[in-house]
This record gives structure tokens, sequence and C-alpha cells, in this order.
């Protein structure tokens, strides 16, 4: 048996909870095009076998991935809070990740994560499919400056380069019991799981208005009835959290129940709690 942690690290909006979902072959961390869209880390767990000695032997591999906020130039308690969440996963694992845009410049950012990683770490150059062949051979050159052990392109999109990058991973896990049972894919709680499905369809729904004021929450679990509280930073945003006669929560419930199993009955109401954000008391009744 082989097993051990891999963490995903970089800047906003990279791609790193879409490929952690495209390597799991199921949806583990919600995505969108928000910046802070992660707050948390989030556990995905690998269950692979893999084959050594020519083929002669299969070994059982866990490989427990570990999600990050995007790393970024905080503005906010809550961003620093986020930062802090990241950089905490860069110890204590086998193998650190960072995960780079092909199509965006490599810029400070980059290099302030790149210098507090270890030398063997790997760089994962994401969304190689909207980026021409010239962009991706200058983010490898650019990036190779670094010195780190592996560059590996892929699509978290389109699945291109995971196999690649999978086995690269699978090899350097070091052996060890499992940490988690078969049937375990998604560590996170399903009481946080749902908030955060409310969260991610809410990012969606009202696009650039409202989305780093968002908070969500789980106030009543009594399966199949959730009662979920969305937590916004002014009275204002409550109404376009709303919207018209109730449009945007309707919409946003329909969705989550989508993604739940028959018979879920979710109720959203909306709160204010002003100024959230700069209130790190509040955080840990966030779970952040």
């Amino acid at each position: 048996m082989k097993s051990g942690f891999v963490t995903l690290v970089g800047r906003p909006n990279v791609g790193k909870s879409t490929l952690l979902n495209r390597i799991l072959g199921e949806k583990v961390a919600i995505t969108s095009d928000k910046p802070q869209t992660t707050r948390r880390q989030v556990r995905g767990v690998l269950h692979a076998v893999t084959e050594v000695d020519g083929g002669d032997v299969d070994i059982d591999v866990q490989v427990v991935f570990v999600d990050t906020p995007g790393i970024h130039k905080p503005r906010t308690p809550l961003g620093e809070r986020l930062n802090d969440t990241a950089t905490g996963a860069l110890g204590d694992v086998d193998v650190s990740c960072l995960v780079v845009d092909a199509t965006a410049p490599i810029g400070p950012g980059d290099r302030w994560i790149a210098e507090r990683l270890p030398p063997d770490a790997v760089v994962v150059v994401n969304k190689v499919d909207r980026a021409t062949p010239e962009q991706v051979a200058a983010q490898l050159a650019t990036a190779s400056e670094w010195g780190f052990g592996e560059y590996v392109p892929v699509s978290a999109r389109t699945g291109e380069g995971i196999d690649v990058l999978l086995r690269l991973l699978v090899a350097r896990m070091p052996e060890g019991p499992p940490f988690y049972p078969d049937e375990v894919v998604r560590e996170t709680p399903d009481e946080v799981w749902v908030a955060e499905l409310v969260r991610e369809q809410l990012l969606a729904v009202t696009r650039d208005e409202v989305p780093h004021s968002i908070a969500t929450r789980v106030a009543e679990w009594e399966w199949p009835r959730v009662r979920v509280e969305i937590l916004v930073e002014r009275d204002s945003q409550k109404g376009i959290v709303i919207g018209k006669r109730g449009a945007v929560l309707k919409e946003v419930g329909t969705r989550v129940r989508q993604q739940l199993p028959e018979g879920a009955y979710v109720e959203l109401v909306v709160k204010v709690e002003k100024d959230w954000q700069r209130r790190p008391d509040r955080f840990p009744h966030l779970g952040l």
C-alpha cells in the first residue's frame, strides 16, 4: 500500500478546484470564475492501483489532494484568513503542486508562492486548451527558472495531460496505510457541502454584484429538509440576492436541488451580517 498527500496551491482562478474535480472524476469542490471561490481547505481522495516490477505486481495507492484558496494580496481580514489557510497546507505533505494559468503571464504572485515551495515541487501549467502552443512553451520556459523537479502542462477542463500528472504523483507516494475508507472521495461534511453548493450557485446567478460579500451556512439539518442561511453585508445586497419576487433565490434553490438526492428540500433565508469580511470574530461561525 502507498498513500500520501498532495497540495494544490496557486493564485486565484488558475483552476485548482476544477483540476481536483477532474482528477477525482466527480465534483468535490465548488467552482466559479470568481476569485476567492475556495475559502477553506478541501480534501478529495483518489483510490487507484499502480503496477510495479514491470507490471507483475499491483499496489493499492491512496492520494489525498488538498485544494486551497487562491493566494492573493489581501484587502480584508477575510483575505488574510484565506491566505493563511492556503499557506498552512504547504507543510506536512508529500508533494506540492503549484498551479499556474497558461493564458496569463507569470507574475509576482506566482513567484511569491514558488519561493515558499520545496525544490521537488511540481509545476502544473493549466488551461492549455485555451492557450496557444507558443503561450504554453513560454510559461514552461519561465517556470523552469524556479528549478523545480517536474513541469506538467494540463487542461483541467478537457482532461489533457491529467494521466501524465497522475502517474507522476502516484509514483511519488510513500509506502503507508490508507487514510480514508475506500468509499470516501469527498471529506467535506454534508452540511458544509450543501452550504457551499448554495454559495456556488449564488456566484453564478448574481454574477459580479455581490460575490465576495456572500457567506452561507446550514442553520437546520433534518434531512431531507435543509435550511441554509445566506449572509450579506448590507441591506442593499439582500435585495439583490433575493431578486425580484424572489426570482434569484428560486433559481439558486432549483440549481442546488438538482445536485442533491431526490426528495431534498432546501429552504434559503437571507440575513444581513454587517461587514462580516472585516470581523475575524465571525469567521469561526462561518467555518472559516
